[in-house]
């Protein structure tokens, strides 16, 4: 039986109706789905810093996004997060994620979470989702 996932936009990374989420939009460019941000002071771990949940939580939701993109109905059963430099609060940043290898239930995506001023390399993730709805 297949899980039937519902958007009532109140998801914590991009539910437009959730006043205390990160409220991201996505867009496609090419072969991978991108949002730009700036991410907020009340988002931060250490002072100016952008929590590693958080970070986390917009590395998933971006490779989940580019599954969707391509047509898919997956959930995240394991994401890994390499942390590469600090997030700074109010500094643009650029997410980007990708599908990199489709099965028939199963997905892999990469992320990467970018300096758009410097181009730097923040974070970056690998992912492996399940596939609600199989092909």
């Amino acid at each position: 039986m297949a899980l039937q996932l519902e958007d009532d936009r109140f998801c914590f990374v991009c539910g437009s109706n959730n006043p205390h989420g990160l409220q991201l939009t996505f867009r496609r460019d090419g072969e991978k789905i991108c949002s730009d941000f700036t991410p907020a002071k009340r988002f931060q771990g250490y002072r100016d810093i952008l929590h590693g949940g958080i970070i986390s939580a917009v590395l998933d939701e971006v490779i989940v996004h580019a599954a969707m993109a391509a047509g898919l109905s997956p959930v995240t059963a394991d994401l890994r997060v390499r942390f590469k430099k600090p997030v700074l609060i109010d500094r643009p940043v650029t997410a980007e994620g990708m599908v990199t290898k489709k099965g028939t239930r199963v997905v892999e995506g990469t992320g990467r979470l970018i300096d758009a001023a410097t181009g730097e390399l923040l974070a970056e993730a690998e992912a492996k989702m399940i596939l609600t709805v199989y092909p």
